[in-house]
């Protein structure tokens, strides 16, 4: 991310606001620091006058009193500052989060290519409360850094010529070498984030599998597992430590050695009587006001690092294609012809490999397909294009209007998929009860009808009143399945995408919502993904997919040999 990421700006409109806050409360603090320098350095010469005339000391009491005005002043502005920052970042906070999980669930994360829902949690929670530190003292601290330098040396130019020079070729030094760390800096910062980010995929594999780990006396070496992770990420944050403590080191000996310069400049000329005392005193009050917002810059920009990290990742996210909203109305597959799938292929990015390949099948309301076919040949993937999660790499999924074929890639989804029905391999069940569950489908089904469908998923013996815990928790993995089930047949759509709908039932009950899905097949096209012997038979037609390597992966093959 970059020290003001415009995506900020267009994302987090809070940001605008801080933004102009920030230019106008430095333009004051600017002036503050000049009318400060002024008056100290007019004080001390006056007093330092009137003592080597003999005299007593000159009234400076006016002096005193516009001095503590502009300390009480410059106090007011930067409390302003902090109010105006800490307001900022809760408001941005709030806009990428909103929009972070709205986005997510318009894309589907978990559902195709991307980030999953943990990075989502991870980036919605810790990674935005990080921002505090980007919004409530990098952000103004950078403005600061822009407009004071700017005034510190014009008024420097006016009354000395040399100082100005010494400020202006050694103030670039500091940017500079800050770049050269800030690069190592974020790339340590990277790195962290994604030890993080590991560690929270990991923690959160461990806590769902628990029971089972449990069962299998695993718990305690995936205990060790997480240990090593988060043994991982603390090096790397005691890593990004170090890095952040010797860039400081190096900007503050870069700021001392200036100044020096400066001092040592005024010092040789004030013996010399080449300058006067009160401008002497001028310069090297406001030289160190000319280089202290850049140094300070670099110290607030490893606080906030973390947070433009995260933040860099939500813009990514933001800005990834949602699937597209517009387009022809999809054809209603009750009334018009099939859904015809032809060499439909996917390749996957990280695996180089196609799967499903060149998959073509035909299926229309009162028929069931089976998918089969080896792990990781697709058949998960194959559901995910259907559903419009995931796009294809090649071929085309066509619907039939009253005016002809329609290429689904030219239909609105929203309208494909109030047509579909799904059950996952791994159902999700939130906190509720079973018919809270249910009727996520059909929020507006009566209790007959939800009866009704728990009964065709096998379900005649389950209360609808029964209390699921987060994930279904409360269920048995089988429970879980046929509650998915239920609710995918009360939905009533002439499309029902099924994943491994009878897995990790008993023979009896796969037997009974076989012959719901059966009973269902009357009105709707059926395609499930299956390995089940008693699935396929019941269905009208079995396409078996496979995998397939890439050209390029052949061609890396035949270089290795």
């Amino acid at each position: 991310m970059k020290p003001l990421d415009p995506r900020l700006l267009r994302h987090a409109r809070a940001s605008r606001t801080l933004l102009a806050s920030c230019v106008a409360l430095g333009t004051v603090t600017a002036g503050l620091v000049l009318a400060q320098a002024e008056l100290l350095s007019r004080g001390i010469a006056r007093v330092v006058g009137a003592g080597r005339a003999g005299g007593g000391a000159a009234s400076i009491t006016g002096i005193l009193v516009a001095f503590a005005v502009v300390i009480v002043v410059r106090a007011a502005v930067s409390w302003a500052q902090d109010v105006a920052a800490q307001r900022a970042a809760v408001a941005a906070k709030s806009q990428l989060r909103r929009q972070l999980v709205a986005h997510a669930a318009r894309r589907g994360v978990g559902l195709g290519p991307g980030i999953d829902r943990a990075e989502v949690a991870t980036l919605a929670g810790r990674g935005l409360d990080a921002l505090d530190d980007y919004f409530g003292r990098y952000l103004p601290q950078l403005v600061l850094a822009v407009i004071v330098p700017v005034a510190v040396i014009a008024r420097l130019l006016t009354v000395d010529l040399t100082a100005t020079v010494i400020v202006v070729l050694t103030l670039p030094l500091i940017p500079v070498f800050m770049i050269l760390v800030g690069r190592a800096s974020e790339a340590a910062n990277t790195r962290r984030w994604q030890a993080l980010t590991r560690l929270s995929h990991h923690f959160l594999d461990v806590v769902t599998g628990l029971p089972t780990l449990k069962a299998f006396g695993r718990a305690k070496a995936q205990a060790d597992a997480v240990r090593t992770t988060t043994d991982r990420y603390r090096t790397t944050t005691m890593k990004t430590l170090r890095i952040a403590f010797l860039s400081s080191l190096t900007l503050e000996l870069l700021a001392t050695l200036s100044v020096a310069l400066v001092a040592v400049s005024i010092g040789l000329r004030l013996v010399d009587g080449a300058v006067g005392l009160r401008t002497g005193l001028l310069v090297i009050v406001l030289a160190p006001e000319a280089y202290l917002p850049i140094r300070q810059v670099g110290a607030h920009y490893h606080a906030s690092a973390e947070g433009i990290a995260a933040a860099g990742e939500v813009f990514a996210e933001l800005e990834t294609p949602l699937p597209r909203t517009t387009g022809l109305p999809a054809p209603d597959l009750r009334l018009t012809g099939p859904l015809e799938v032809d060499a439909l292929r996917v390749v996957h990015p990280d695996r180089q490999i196609a799967a499903p390949d060149a998959v073509s099948f035909n299926v229309r309301p009162g028929q069931i397909v089976a998918v089969v076919g080896p792990s990781g040949s697709g058949k998960t993937t194959l559901l995910g294009v259907l559903l419009g999660f995931v796009p294809p790499t090649s071929g085309t999924i066509r619907l039939h209007g009253f005016d002809g074929p329609v290429d689904l890639a030219a239909c609105d989804l929203a309208t494909w998929r109030a047509q579909i029905a799904w059950v996952p391999q791994r159902p999700y069940l939130l906190a509720g009860t079973v018919d809270d569950n249910v009727r996520l489908s059909r929020p507006d089904a009566t209790p007959h009808q939800v009866r009704t469908a728990l009964d065709d998923a096998g379900l005649a013996h389950m209360a609808a009143d029964r209390a699921v815990g987060e994930r279904g928790a409360g269920l048995s993995a089988g429970e879980q399945r046929r509650v998915a089930i239920a609710r995918a047949l009360l939905r009533r759509v002439p499309l029902l995408l099924l994943d491994e709908p009878t897995a990790g039932l008993d023979q009896e009950t796969e037997c009974d919502v076989l012959a719901s899905i059966t009973a269902a097949a009357r009105h709707a096209a059926v395609v499930l993904a299956t390995h089940r012997p008693a699935a396929i038979a019941i269905a009208d037609t079995v396409v078996e997919i496979t995998a397939r390597a890439t050209g390029a992966d052949l061609l890396a093959v035949a270089g290795a040999a």
